[in-house]
């Protein structure tokens, strides 16, 4: 483990700052930063910056990614995609699992993110039954990840029902179903098997509305102490929210609102179809909205309101959740166009602390990222885990470029990847664009595929 850096560059919690020496602990942590600090030894680089935090995946989802743009009628929509989906889970067994989840982390390390939400809920054998041990899939997603080194939130899923009202599950569901003493098995499992591991932490992810009900939910969150935060989709499609009146009387975000304490342990996943006053009541409960704008343009979903959402200092992180893109810069790139689309201006997500809309994107990111993942990431300070990104300043997209602009370049110039390296934990895991294991990582993925085609 590198045990200090030096930055000609570096972005740092109170802002740009030259010459920066950071000392790394031996448990991989921050344990100091300097500023105008003259080299003296470690590794030497000339641009620093926070390693950036993915929300939400589902690692099964990438073995996937394209299969889904053959169109079956005009009517196509996040609801026959689903149908694809299902028919392709029903083959994946848990080595199948780590591999192709290995595969997509080293994906994530090299375009700059430092730690996944695993959105998990792939729980059971082809027939609905339990493994042996409850937590088998789950702990292949986290075995793929320390393979791979990127920091790891495991986000077991919680899902009983079919629909609203506690309807039956579709035969597609049945590898996804638990009761509540099962599900807090695997989570408890999880919290077991990261104990005492900085780069991990455990949260809980109870689906949607539609796949739990409210005392379902309440006797788990009450089951399980020490967690790091909870996820759930919410308000993804307009027939989400149709459903949930059509139950409820109420819209999905303003009924769960109404039914929990939502604080700043939640993170609502997508959130796209939220009225003026869900979305200032959001905003103001300190909670994260997850975003992942080229899954949601992807699957039709619509436009999140982050305009009304940035004007009342909402919290907000991205994900790359299907994986048909695994690279932060797009999905800070599309956040920004989908509300240059919808507005017809330009710049639209600045704020009060800056007018560069790349930094104050990737400032949001970085903030909210490391809150939906409950860890300390996201800062270059003491007590925060050394996880950076080393981007190439030379490369002709940011040559001559300096701080706040050099970051709209990385963000709004040009599609090529320009993460050199990656530190987590104090590891430098990437070096110059690759990862000592990439070939084998990748060759256990390809071989995954094959078996999976047969």
């Amino acid at each position: 483990m590198t045990t200090k850096i030096w930055a000609a560059t570096a972005l740092l919690s109170e802002g740009w700052a030259s010459s920066v020496e950071i000392s790394i602990d031996t448990g991989g942590n921050i344990a100091g930063v300097t500023a105008d600090c003259p080299y003296t030894d470690g590794d030497r680089v000339e641009l620093l910056i926070p390693a950036i935090a993915n929300v939400h995946s589902h690692a099964h989802q990438r073995a996937m990614a394209g299969l889904g743009e053959r169109a079956g009628n005009r009517e196509d929509s996040f609801w026959t995609w689903r149908k694809v989906m299902y028919h392709y889970l029903e083959r994946i067994q848990p080595e199948h699992l780590r591999h192709i989840a290995a595969q997509l982390y080293l994906e994530m390390l090299k375009h700059g993110y430092g730690c996944v939400g695993e959105f998990q809920y792939l729980h059971h054998a082809v027939d609905g039954g339990a493994y042996d041990n409850r937590a088998e899939m789950s702990l292949q997603c986290l075995q793929a990840a320390r393979n791979v080194g990127i920091g790891f939130t495991a986000l077991p899923v919680l899902y009983r029902f079919g629909g609203f009202g506690s309807a039956d599950p579709l035969d597609g569901q049945k590898r996804f179903l638990n009761d509540a003493d099962g599900f807090c098995e695997i989570a408890t499992t999880l919290q077991g098997a990261t104990a005492g591991d900085a780069n991990c932490s455990v949260g809980i992810a109870p689906h949607s509305l539609r796949a739990i009900d409210r005392d379902l939910l309440t006797e788990v969150i009450a089951s399980l102490d020490g967690l790091a935060a909870i996820h759930l989709h919410i308000a993804e499609q307009t027939r989400e929210v149709d459903d949930c009146r059509a139950w409820s009387g109420q819209r999905p975000v303003e009924w769960l609102y109404d039914n929990f304490d939502v604080d700043r342990r939640w993170c609502l996943i997508h959130a796209t179809h939220m009225n003026a006053a869900e979305t200032s009541r959001t905003a103001g409960s300190a909670c994260i909205a997850g975003l992942c704008p080229t899954t949601e343009a992807n699957l039709g979903d619509g436009f999140f309101n982050a305009v009304e959402f940035f004007e009342h200092k909402g919290n907000w992180a991205i994900g790359s959740d299907s994986h048909i893109s695994i690279d932060p810069v797009e999905e800070l790139r599309w956040l920004e166009y989908g509300m240059r689309l919808q507005t017809r201006r330009r710049n639209v997500l600045v704020s009060e602390a800056t007018i560069n809309t790349g930094r104050n994107l990737l400032d949001g990111a970085l903030s909210g990222g490391a809150g939906a993942c409950g860890r300390r990431i996201g800062s270059i300070a003491s007590g925060y885990r050394a996880d950076f990104i080393v981007l190439d300043h030379i490369h002709p997209r940011l040559y001559g470029r300096r701080n706040d602009d050099l970051i709209d370049s990385w963000i709004f110039s040009g599609n090529d990847n320009l993460v050199r390296d990656v530190y987590i934990g104090g590891d430098k895991l990437i070096d110059n664009g690759h990862h000592a294991d990439e070939e084998q990582i990748a060759q256990n993925y390809r071989d995954t595929l094959d078996q999976l085609a047969n």
